[in-house]
């Protein structure tokens, strides 16, 4: 059994606020709950309907009734099993890599891709102004399929950090210079902007390359999903 209040409690940590205040969040899903009780983050309670779903003497597991699982949900249909886990400290940011860096990024799914992407390319940083969404939005975690285990997340002042850096700042720009004909360095900031309004003018006056990604269809297409546009950039940095 499981109490209303311990229920109403994990409900809570679908929202920043809560998240915030108890350094907690919340993950669902059989291979997304493995893959970080197989990390180096602490869990806090494991909620399971079927215990076979997890490795055998798996710590800190509550079986619970599917219907109590279903009302800790943020899914339409349950995935079996829920973790709560405790946050991990933001460790420092290494410029001697590359580093991709989000200006206000609002979408939870993109988010997610991005962190994904990151992971499959090697970035060892995701730096994100403070105005991009959670990393531990429900939506953003499902998104990252576990990779959020292997990124290094820091939340900053994108403004302040841009203006100390001693490596080369990148910016995705409909007007800047084609990235298949560009010599990437081993090392540098790669700048993501807002779906809508792309790298705002603050940020772009710190950018000292603008690089696109050439359009060969119709102009009807004004611009690219921002999570695809970073798969694309990132394959070009990582080509060298």
């Amino acid at each position: 059994m499981v109490g209303k209040s311990q229920i109403k409690f994990i409900k809570s940590l679908q929202q920043k606020k809560y998240r915030a205040l108890h350094k907690l969040f919340v993950v669902e899903g059989v291979k997304t709950v493995k893959e970080l009780l197989a990390s180096s983050l602490k869990n806090y309670q494991v909620y399971v309907s079927d215990p076979s779903v997890l490795p055998p003497n798996t710590g800190g597991v509550t079986l619970v009734a599917e219907g109590d699982l279903k009302k800790m949900s943020s899914l339409t249909t349950p995935n079996k099993v829920l973790g709560v886990f405790h946050m991990p400290e933001e460790k420092e940011i290494d410029f001697s890599s590359w580093v991709v860096a989000l200006d206000d990024v609002r979408d939870p799914g993109n988010l997610g891709t991005i962190i994904r992407l990151c992971d499959w390319f090697g970035i060892p940083t995701l730096l994100c102004s403070s105005a991009t969404v959670d990393c531990y939005n429900p939506k953003t975690l499902q998104a990252t399929m576990g990779s959020i285990t292997r990124v290094n997340i820091v939340y900053a002042n994108l403004q302040s950090i841009l203006q100390e850096v001693k490596v080369p700042v990148y910016g995705a720009f409909m007007e800047g210079k084609v990235v298949y004909g560009e010599k990437m360095p081993e090392a540098g900031i790669l700048i993501m902007g807002n779906e809508a309004n792309g790298v705002s003018e603050s940020i772009e006056a710190m950018v000292t390359k603008k690089i696109s990604i050439p359009q060969f269809g119709g102009t009807a297409t004004e611009s690219l999903n921002v999570a695809t546009a970073t798969a694309i950039l990132l394959n070009e940095i990582r080509r060298g």
